[in-house]
């Protein structure tokens, strides 16, 4: 195991941030670094305004996008442990709808019904072959509740026969498996999560549906055109794109805030432990953060675990072999470095340079490298 130096560190994300903003590549961020559960670095730059007015602070929430997903995984394998699904049930087993599903083509093929059933974890590992239309053709009628998305992914139809590629679901996939929480559970998706990690995790402001304080309290939009910061594009009463409040996206539609979501992710770096409560198992977390995806379908330097990407390879050099995490559209980046028992969090939001590969995200996962010693 490495150690952190911590005046390295300092130093390299104190440059990083300060680039961002005398680039005009954000309005404000937060970083974060544990390591053996100590917090070895954590600060936050610029504002929550486009203004300038209100600095950035650990009250200032975020949009998670994607990175809803790894909180929507851990539900899935508490569900597991508590033994009311398996995750190599098939989803029609919970959702009658997938019960005839076709493959088409992105080219608009049809392909029949599929041979292989659909399954929790084919979902959790991007395998499941839901793909289509997660971008598009979605009218304001199909985005108003898991239900209706459902009933729209299934229309539109899988790309592939699941299990024999990968491909990243935006968020089809994952309303699947928020609907099999809902209907397992017996709770709305959103009073399950509380119940199962918000709440023994302490994390008080990470929602789906933030009140009008909260709301009040989530960080402007940022964009760049022209080398010019300006407001980005969001929607009234959405969280994320136009997803409306009361529709529980599970793949993208929380926010939360730097000190939230850095319990989740020190819970996973803990082994499933959030101060004296077990969330799930360390043998849990070991089988989230393991590739399940074959490398043949997989990136050379990546693959996918449960809900997580997991470096597989030392090509990637920016971080160890066996780091897991992942990233949202808005530019959020989070990793845990199991080796080095470090746990990173990058909060932004921005329509420039956010998704996964962020460059912002980059720059911060190789500040962490370099204050590595021996």
């Amino acid at each position: 195991m490495k150690i952190l130096d911590k005046e390295k560190l300092s130093k390299s994300i104190e440059e990083i941030a300060n680039y961002d903003l005398e680039n005009n590549n954000i309005f404000g961020s937060s970083y974060c670094v544990l390591q053996s559960g100590n917090v070895v670095y954590k600060k936050h730059f610029g504002y929550s305004d486009a203004e300038g007015i209100t600095p950035v602070s650990d009250k200032t929430l975020f949009r998670l996008a994607s990175m809803t997903k790894p909180i929507t995984g851990v539900a899935m394998v508490i569900l597991e442990e508590r033994g009311l699904i398996s995750l190599d049930d098939p989803v029609k087993k919970y959702i009658p709808e997938l019960e005839h599903i076709h493959v088409i083509t992105p080219e608009g093929n049809d392909l029949g019904e599929t041979k292989t059933d659909v399954t929790i974890r084919h979902c959790l590992t991007h395998t499941s072959g839901f793909g289509n239309g997660d971008e598009t053709s979605m009218t304001d009628k199909d985005r108003e509740t898991i239900e209706s998305t459902i009933r729209y992914f299934t229309k539109a139809g899988l790309c592939f026969e699941p299990a024999t590629q990968s491909m990243y679901s935006a968020f089809g996939a994952f309303d699947l498996l928020g609907a099999v929480a809902q209907k397992v559970s017996g709770m709305d998706y959103g009073a399950f999560l509380k119940e199962a990690i918000f709440d023994p995790c302490g994390m008080t402001d990470t929602t789906f549906s933030p009140t009008e304080e909260q709301y009040s309290r989530i960080i402007t939009m940022h964009n760049k055109v022209d080398s010019k910061k300006e407001k980005g594009i969001t929607y009234e009463g959405c969280v994320f794109e136009k997803i409306p409040y009361g529709h529980n996206l599970a793949g993208a539609g929380l926010v939360s805030s730097m000190n939230d979501y850095v319990k989740f992710a020190g819970m996973l770096a803990s082994g499933g432990k959030c101060g004296d409560k077990q969330i799930l198992s360390k043998e849990s977390v070991i089988n989230m953060s393991t590739p399940h995806v074959p490398f043949s379908w997989a990136p050379d330097k990546e693959s996918w675990g449960l809900s997580v990407r997991v470096v597989t390879s030392e090509k990637y050099e920016k971080l160890p072999v066996g780091c897991y995490g992942w990233s949202g559209a808005y530019g959020t980046h989070f990793w845990i470095d199991p080796e080095n028992e470090i746990c990173a969090v990058f909060m932004k939001n921005s329509r420039f340079d956010g998704g996964a590969g962020t460059m912002s995200g980059q720059r911060f996962e190789i500040a962490v490298r370099d204050s590595l010693i021996e």
